[in-house]
């Protein structure tokens, strides 16, 4: 008879265990080297950061005792190449970028000391030795050269500083950002939340959403309804929250919650991880209306209190609207104690129903393939 080569059961149970117990201690010791790689990243650039704002001080004050010209700077970049052929960075180029790194920095430090400020000044605390703050320790040299060079503005400019460490920017995102105008864009949303919020708190908000929304993955050739684009924008749910930005979950559509005994439906609700807080959104198909504000400070006030649980801040409201006047939504915002914005949406350009006919569909194009 021939040599039975089965595996006991229980062996094989014990096998299966230890390499499960194998993969999960594996798993563990990779996340922590991962951990520990990145911290080094982190830390390797800041040193870098540190080390051109000291050069770029030293020059800037060099220059203003001296008088000195390019011709130094060339002489400087051919000395320090030759002694440090290993570190990258000291062409001429780039030496004017560490001046002008260390110029303008300067300049907002020297303008947070003296007050006012109010997007940077919550920074002042977070200042370190190498007076600096705190954004741009966190960004490559390129991200911040991108800024100094295309972002005049020192508002924008911390703006996009957020944006791209807390949505993870690359830089060619970040310049066609720049491009673009995103930081206008959130400027233009009408909201009430330096009067409701703490300005850190404001600031944060005010940075995470913006004005117009555009979800350009909803089409409609004929006439629909904020039920419509509901619908849809849950199909699409994975763009939906790459259009609504950095840390967003979603909680649900027609989100029911009751409130003394009544049942009301939460056209979207969605909550934010970074900010810790439930974002209420009543959606329209309409111009904005006064009236709209009222049901929405109603369901920020009944998620507070219903929803909300220990470490949560306060629900903010969320109006869209095809279209606003912002002196109307001003004075409808003007005396509610809820924080709310109100946004205009816009929706993919549909093709005329004749175009759209005479394309070939999917299936049509996929036997053409299958057919060469």
């Amino acid at each position: 008879m021939p040599e039975n080569t089965d595996i006991p059961s229980e062996t094989n149970a014990r096998l299966t265990d230890d390499f499960r117990g194998y993969a999960a201690l594996l798993r563990q010791i990779k996340q922590r080297v991962s951990l520990a790689q990145q911290r080094a990243i982190y830390a390797a650039n800041e040193e870098l950061l540190h080390m051109y704002w000291d050069i770029g001080e030293i020059l800037q004050q060099s220059q203003q005792a001296d008088g000195w010209g390019k011709k130094t700077l060339q002489r400087l970049s051919v000395d320090l190449g030759n002694d440090y052929p290993e570190i990258k960075g000291f062409s001429v180029r780039n030496m004017q970028c560490m001046m002008q790194f260390f110029e303008e920095y300067n300049q907002e430090l020297t303008m947070i000391k003296k007050a006012s400020c109010e997007i940077t000044q919550p920074l002042a605390a977070q200042l370190g030795k190498h007076n600096f703050t705190l954004p741009v320790k966190h960004l490559d040299w390129t991200h911040n050269l991108i800024l100094m060079q295309q972002v005049k503005d020192m508002h924008a400019r911390y703006w996009y500083m957020m944006q791209s460490i807390t949505s993870h920017w690359s830089k060619r995102y970040l310049q066609e950002a720049i491009k673009l105008d995103y930081y206008g864009k959130h400027g233009a949303l009408a909201n009430n939340f330096t009067e409701t919020l703490p300005v850190p708190e404001a600031n944060e908000v005010k940075s995470l959403l913006k004005d117009p929304y555009i979800f350009d993955m909803l089409t409609f050739t004929d006439q629909y309804n904020e039920r419509d684009v509901e619908i849809g924008l849950v199909r699409h749910v994975e763009k939906f929250l790459v259009e609504m930005g950095a840390g967003f979950a979603f909680m649900g559509r027609q989100y029911h919650i009751e409130v003394s005994g009544d049942d009301y439906y939460i056209d979207m609700l969605m909550y934010n991880t970074f900010l810790h807080r439930y974002l209420v959104i009543e959606l329209k198909d309409t111009e904005f209306k006064p009236e709209y504000i009222g049901k929405l400070n109603f369901y920020c006030s009944a998620v507070d209190d219903v929803l909300c649980r220990e470490g949560d801040n306060r629900t903010i409201g969320l109006l869209l609207c095809k279209t606003k006047d912002r002196i109307k939504a001003e004075y409808a915002l003007r005396d509610i104690q809820k924080p709310i914005g109100i946004s205009d949406y816009e929706l993919g350009q549909a093709l005329p129903k004749n175009f759209r006919g005479s394309l070939p569909t999917i299936e049509e194009i996929e036997k053409g393939l299958e057919q060469n």
